[in-house]
């Protein structure tokens, strides 16, 4: 068996480091609002470049807590990818505003800039391009636009932990990013967490009061914010797992150019396509076919565990689909129903991808 992911390994890799990280949270008896969360997003801020990282609960807050600091709410329009994972769209629809699709670029999955300006109405505040499977959205047009128009600019990173655009990390293309740091992430904690990157000095105070309870004394509530904090164990961990960050990201191209040189020119499938000006860290390798069903079930078969991301896109979930149902995303709805994630990790080996890269082309053969 081939798993898609074994987060055991994550420990396995780096047992020592992540016991003394966890006894140094326990001996200290401080598990909230502590040092190691002061170190991390000290640390964080610094391999994205920016000026301020600020942790929160999860990657649904870091979204959420960004565009509540702005002001957004109800009557206010967010831009959004019509394919991402649906946390995007929460994000918005948590503030009242109302999530606004553009159908991403047929290519790549990402926000397609050649579409938004049509989109935008006077009730538009920002836009929310993703960084999807760790491929960064092309940044320039879409912060040009923005910058004409008046428009803040979120980028959720939740899938991109050392992306880069143009040479420039992902996390500061922006005004503000998001990042998920759930477990399966190339930054993964052990547990839920996330964290928000910005260059804005005011934001990135207005988060910190957002994020506990809108308060910056204690006990002194200025502000009706919420309980969205990373917490120091998870930070400690995490600061452990950004150490080898850059070492992990460095072998999920090699397992990524191995896959590209192995099932080129296999007809019938579609590989990732990577435009000159991105460095993706490759968090999903993702084909896609017109029989995703049927290449998914001959590779369980062969042992090769496989997954969707995502066999549903937004506008046809059930928190949507109502208010949506007269919407045609169709390159949305084809990526929803041709795409395939295959397995890639630090922790798979060449000689993995070589078997599941055969197996595929005995599929389409």
């Amino acid at each position: 068996m081939i798993p898609f992911l074994d987060l055991a390994q994550v420990y396995a890799a780096h047992r020592q480091e992540l016991d003394a990280a966890w006894h140094r949270v326990m001996q200290r008896g401080w598990f909230i609002a502590g040092d190691e969360l002061s170190a991390f997003e000290k640390e964080f801020s610094s391999f994205t470049g920016t000026r301020h990282c600020i942790g929160v609960a999860n990657g649904l807050d870091a979204l959420h807590l960004v565009l509540r600091a702005w002001g957004i709410g109800p009557g206010d329009e967010v831009i959004v990818p019509s394919q991402t994972f649906i946390a995007t769209w929460l994000a918005v629809s948590w503030c009242g505003a109302t999530p606004v699709p553009v159908e991403v670029d047929a290519q790549t999955c990402n926000l397609d800039p050649l579409l938004v300006e049509a989109a935008i109405t006077a009730r538009t505040k920002a836009m929310v391009p993703v960084h999807l499977y760790g491929q960064p959205a092309d940044m320039a047009p879409l912060t040009e636009l923005a910058r004409r128009r008046g428009l803040k600019v979120l980028e959720d990173a939740a899938q991109a932990h050392g992306a880069r655009y143009r040479g420039q990390s992902c996390g500061g293309l922006g005004d503000a990013a998001g990042w998920s740091m759930y477990p399966g992430k190339n930054l993964g904690a052990f547990g839920d967490g996330g964290a928000i990157t910005t260059n804005d000095d005011a934001l990135a105070a207005s988060l910190r009061q957002l994020r506990s309870y809108g308060s910056v004394v204690k006990y002194q509530h200025d502000l009706a914010g919420f309980n969205s904090r990373l917490d120091e164990l998870q930070a400690a961990l995490l600061r452990v797992r950004l150490q080898h960050l850059a070492s992990d990201n460095g072998h999920r191209a090699k397992l990524a150019a191995e896959y590209l040189e192995r099932l080129q020119g296999v007809a019938g499938l579609t590989l990732p396509v990577v435009p000159q000006w991105a460095e993706p860290v490759w968090h999903l390798f993702v084909v896609r076919c017109a029989d995703r069903d049927g290449l998914q079930r001959w590779l369980q078969e062969r042992g090769i565990a496989t997954q969707i991301h995502y066999p549903v896109p937004p506008h046809r979930a059930g928190a949507y689909a109502a208010s949506h149902a007269d919407l045609h995303l169709p390159v949305a709805d084809a990526w929803a129903d041709q795409c395939l994630s295959l397995p890639i990790s630090p922790y798979h080996s060449v000689e993995q991808i070589g078997q599941i890269a055969e197996a595929v082309r005995a599929f389409f053969r």
